[in-house]
């Protein structure tokens, strides 16, 4: 089974090494990742090729219309979703979905994460959607609105709609960087 990691960026040439280095640490090499650099005016792309992402260059400047590039390019079975300043906690994180992908027929696998300055949260239903891997079958049509800083919710509330077999896995695998300075979050919340 492949999967496809997706990560729309932007401008992120001095932080997204940390993303992607969690991704090639991965124990699990049967993956493709895939980098969406939109209205980038740094090196993001070429330090994305450097760590064999294949890089698609949009002008959008929304991450939701970026991440429905990397979907519909994505040639893997199940699609996970990262940002650019954040990363997996654990070498084995595509290791543990693979099994657990193996052993369940759900649609969704959900994994609990740890908030920047909160602490740790449960897979529960919360809107992101970085701590789940989507089986790409199930995903089906359904892509990301094109409202700045909310195209997650929408398009976790269409997914939820499609009720779907869901897989909680009680174990912080990602770190969510939340409002780090100079993101697409931050300078809407503080411009």
């Amino acid at each position: 089974m492949k999967f496809s990691v997706i990560i729309p960026a932007h401008n992120s040439s001095g932080f997204i090494r940390k993303a992607l280095e969690s991704i090639r640490s991965q124990y699990y090499t049967d993956y493709e990742l895939i980098v969406v650099c939109d209205a980038c005016t740094d090196n993001t792309a070429e330090v994305a090729q450097y760590y064999d992402a294949r890089v698609y260059e949009v002008d959008f400047h929304r991450d939701g219309l970026a991440r429905n590039v990397g979907i519909d390019n994505a040639k893997g079975d199940w699609l996970l979703f990262m940002d650019d300043d954040d990363w997996w906690i654990h070498e084995f994180v595509l290791d543990l979905l693979a099994g657990a992908i193996g052993k369940h027929q759900e649609d969704v696998f959900r994994f609990s994460f740890i908030w920047k300055g909160r602490g740790y949260y449960s897979p529960g239903d919360y809107f992101a959607v970085w701590n789940k891997c989507w089986r790409r079958e199930f995903v089906g049509d359904t892509r990301f609105s094109d409202v700045l800083n909310w195209s997650d919710v929408d398009f976790h509330k269409a997914m939820m709609a499609k009720e779907p077999r869901i897989f909680d896995w009680d174990m912080p695998m990602y770190y969510y960087n939340f409002m780090r300075e100079g993101s697409i979050s931050w300078r809407n919340l503080n411009s």
